[in-house]
């Protein structure tokens, strides 16, 4: 049989208690074997679905042990370059929850690092493992819609009244377009292939943070619109306009949590063929393949040269903005 790979959690993070620490627990080819907490109490509900789980009472102590293969990082966003580059040096692989850095140049230290020690290290973005961002990259490479024309992504949800939420402070690297902004920017990106030549946004500030963002941009072969809030009913939609049909995804972040994931084609003649994916779990296919790619050396989906073109993006989204 052979060897799993010994996951570390670091930090006892609401999202990887729900969702990531669970996928690592269920992922084929995986061992969730590790915690660092200061907070005995955190670790509870984690040991409720793993009862074996070591727990650390510090980030360092886990990752001296030499017993942990790879490093999951839930921190807040402004902590995840430091102890990325720590976990490295430490001999670890790393998945480090998205956006791995505040600005795109932070990326040269994680792939020099990555590249001297041999090791894996990724950002945390799930869809691209979901085989409906396969399907729908497939159908357009493919020309099921005929020309792309144009693109349309929006993600949002509301937690005004959650002010301790670290998406809802500034110091803590908060605001929209770092939490959800990777998803209308990296699913446009991922399906198609291309980059933006020319960015647009305008952007709504409160205490700090980005609320609301509105995106515009021109890449070689079409154009692109999006926005992304924290202050706006939960809603998420990616949608592909060709000159011969509709690609649409209906629940393209969130599959499961948000609703069924399912691909909507719609061609001439007012035809809508749906495609459905009820049961996929993109954290756990997400761990399986950062498994595989440890263990057998298969290519990972999502490189951090990808994540990089994405935050280089989100940087001109900020570095452009006009405020609203």
């Amino acid at each position: 049989m052979t060897k799993p790979v010994k996951w570390g959690v670091l930090g006892a993070a609401r999202f990887a208690q729900n969702y990531m620490a669970p996928a690592i627990h269920a992922a084929e080819g995986a061992r969730l074997a590790g915690l660092a907490t200061s907070d005995a109490q955190k670790a509870g509900p984690f040991k409720a679905f793993c009862p074996d789980l070591k727990v650390y009472d510090s980030y360092d102590a886990l990752l001296s042990d030499p017993d942990i293969d790879a490093i999951y990082i839930p921190l807040p966003n402004h902590m995840h370059v430091e102890w990325s580059l720590k976990a490295l040096e430490a001999g670890k692989h790393v998945l480090c929850e998205k956006p791995m850095a505040m600005r795109a140049g932070e990326f040269e230290a994680l792939i020099a690092k990555r590249d001297q020690t041999g090791l894996l290290a990724a950002e945390a973005y799930m869809i691209v493992h979901h085989p409906q961002w396969q399907f729908v990259r497939k159908l357009i490479a493919d020309g099921a819609i005929g020309k792309l024309a144009h693109v349309t992504g929006a993600f949002s949800f509301d937690n005004r009244e959650d002010t301790g939420n670290i998406r809802n402070r500034a110091e803590t690297g908060g605001g929209g377009l770092r939490d959800i902004g990777v998803y209308v920017i990296g699913g446009a990106r991922f399906a198609t292939g291309q980059e933006p030549e020319a960015v647009q946004s305008a952007i709504r500030w409160e205490n700090g943070i980005d609320t609301f963002t509105e995106i515009r941009a021109q890449f070689p072969g079409f154009t692109y619109s999006s926005y992304v809030s924290i202050r706006m009913h939960p809603h998420q939609e990616m949608v592909f306009h060709g000159e011969g049909g509709v690609i649409r995804l209906t629940a393209p972040f969130n599959a499961r949590v948000f609703g069924e994931a399912r691909v909507e084609l719609h061609r001439p003649g007012l035809e809508v063929q749906v495609t459905r994916f009820p049961g996929d779990d993109h954290y756990k296919l997400q761990v399986e393949a950062f498994c595989r790619s440890v263990r057998d050396g298969e290519e990972y989906p999502c490189p951090l040269e990808f994540s990089r073109g994405t935050q280089q993006m989100i940087d001109k989204v900020f570095d452009g903005a006009v405020p609203l």
